[in-house]
């Protein structure tokens, strides 16, 4: 993405505040970012406390999730045009602004559609804040210094989901869901404070530049009809009109997308970069790693609370090493990129994260606390391998005139993954639920020696130890066998659903090794020329 010059603004901000302001600016800059990150993960804790105080069922409440990662996914798209037709500030001011309207309207919601459409509004902002932050940091730091200061901002912003479920955690259990929403609303308060203070203004544009409107329009309608057709085609049935309809609707805006992107002179995305040999790769690479990074966020906590009857507290916790062991691998492996092949550092990340999955497709309501911790680790150590290298992997198979376009595009993919991977997860879980809940039900029949056993043992420990009548104790019996079935169902329903996940990274191996015959393809060509 182009960062718009603002070296006039820059300068008199550095006339008003002196040598300290870059890092006055970098402070801005990651605070900012770091609400926005937040907010994308730290309801997740919160989501069976939502979906139990409205009534609603999890294809539902995996809105809450993918929502505002397709919000942010589409506004993305809008900064080169916004900063240069209202000014940087501006544009981050606006953005401020909507990211605290959705966390008080989340906070104050009274049903499921305006806790949702609050988290809409916070993608939305989210998708302007940081793109608009990353910029600041570049504009304020000569480029002998960028990579030192882009450390710093990217350990704050890694920091921000490795810690976020955890605090959620604690939220949910001491003050209730309702402060996941308001958590952010202090940072976000503060975030506008310091705009004002550090960021620049931005020089505007002689002439407003001109917007691929149709071009965006059409991809809103794509990601709007293929995600709410893949969510409702478990309740309303996959053959029927509404959901075939929206999907058809869907795959149709989707190629005119492409077809008008490449004929249009300015498009939204610049599909050219795909003849590069191996960047297609790296698209692929991105998209997974956006699904597995998000969609692993939003079913781990669902799975520690409903399979594991942790609290929320826990349920953070259970994500907190993985989140710091991110952290650590992230500092390193950036080094290890320059120095050895991109695309290996990527499939090394992928394997660990496809056998984190495999691992967890095996775990069930007994597996101790710690080794799920570890099954989730080895998944957070294999992203702190994939992070960097794919960065630089990804830019490395371009060149120079089309990098900025390449960036702009594996930023959008790696969220555009993320929205697909918590609405298909949730519906692949929903899914496994319904079947294995049927299956379960199924064998419990009076002829089924297990579970008479089942039910006359429970019926005399209530006889016993708690003194009730036949009636009670039976009764009783019978709503223990109910919520052992469910557990059950669940335990596997979350098990099949982390193995076909296991089955999609594992897949998605090849992407990384199509980076790697591009980047040699690429290092002959240069060679000839």
């Amino acid at each position: 993405m182009n960062a718009p010059a603002m070296s006039e603004g820059v300068a008199v901000m550095f006339r008003r505040y002196g040598p300290a302001y870059r890092w006055l600016a970098l402070v801005a800059a990651m605070i900012a970012t770091m609400s926005a990150v937040m907010s994308a993960t730290i309801v997740n804790v919160a989501i069976p406390d939502i979906m139990g105080a409205f009534g609603i069922d999890q294809v539902t409440a995996q809105w809450l999730s993918s929502g505002f990662l397709a919000a942010m996914t589409a506004t993305m798209l809008l900064i080169d045009w916004a900063t240069k037709s209202f000014g940087q500030r501006f544009a981050m001011n606006v953005a401020l602004a909507l990211f605290l309207l959705g966390g008080l309207m989340g906070g104050l919601a009274e049903n499921a559609d305006t806790a949702i459409l609050s988290r809409l509004l916070q993608g939305a902002a989210a998708g302007i804040i940081q793109p608009l932050a990353m910029i600041v940091v570049f504009q304020v730091f000569p480029p002998e210094r960028r990579g030192f200061a882009m450390g710093l901002y990217g350990l704050g912003v890694v920091m921000a989901p490795g810690t976020s479920p955890f605090i959620g955690g604690l939220l949910v259990d001491f003050y209730g869901w309702r402060y996941t929403f308001y958590v952010t609303v202090p940072m976000g308060f503060l975030s506008v404070v310091l705009c004002n203070l550090f960021v620049p203004a931005g020089a505007l544009a002689k002439e407003r530049p001109r917007f691929d409107w149709p071009g965006y329009a059409l991809l809103l309608v794509f990601l709007y009809c293929f995600m709410t057709a893949f969510a409702d085609g478990q309740d309303l049935g996959w053959s029927s009109i509404s959901v075939a309809g929206r999907f058809i609707i869907a795959a149709t805006a989707f190629a005119m997308f492409i077809y008008w992107e490449s004929r249009i002179a300015a498009p939204l995305l610049d599909l050219s970069v795909f003849r590069k040999p191996g960047f297609a790769g790296a698209v692929v690479v991105s998209i997974i790693l956006g699904a597995g990074l998000f969609g692993s966020t939003y079913l781990i906590p669902l799975y520690a609370q409903t399979v594991q009857k942790l609290t929320p507290t826990l349920s953070g916790l259970l994500l907190l090493p993985a989140g710091l062991s991110m952290m650590f691998i992230t500092t390193f492996a950036g080094r290890l990129a320059d120095r050895f092949e991109p695309g290996y550092m990527i499939a090394l990340g992928l394997f660990m994260f496809a056998t984190s999955f495999f691992l967890m497709s095996y775990a069930d309501a007994h597996t101790a606390f710690v080794t799920l911790a570890i099954f989730i680790l080895i998944s957070r150590a294999g992203m702190g391998f994939i992070f960097p290298s794919l960065s630089a992997g990804s830019i490395r198979l371009l060149p120079m005139p089309m990098m900025a376009q390449g960036s702009s595009l594996m930023n959008f993919t790696r969220q555009l993954g993320g929205a697909f991977g918590v609405n298909i997860m949730a519906v692949v879980l929903d899914r496994q639920l319904s079947d294995h809940t049927e299956h379960v039900i199924e064998t419990q029949t009076a002829a089924n020696p297990a579970t008479e056993a089942y039910v006359r043992t429970i019926a005399e420990i209530a006889e016993t130890r708690g003194g009730l009548s036949d009636l009670q104790a039976e009764a009783m019996a019978f709503r223990h066998l109910g919520q052992a079935l469910q557990t059950e169902a669940a335990v596997f329903g979350f098990q099949a659903s982390f193995y076909y996940g296991s089955i999609a990274f594992l897949a998605s191996i090849a992407g990384a090794f199509m980076m790697v015959r591009g980047a040699r393809k690429r290092r002959r060509l240069e060679a000839m020329a």
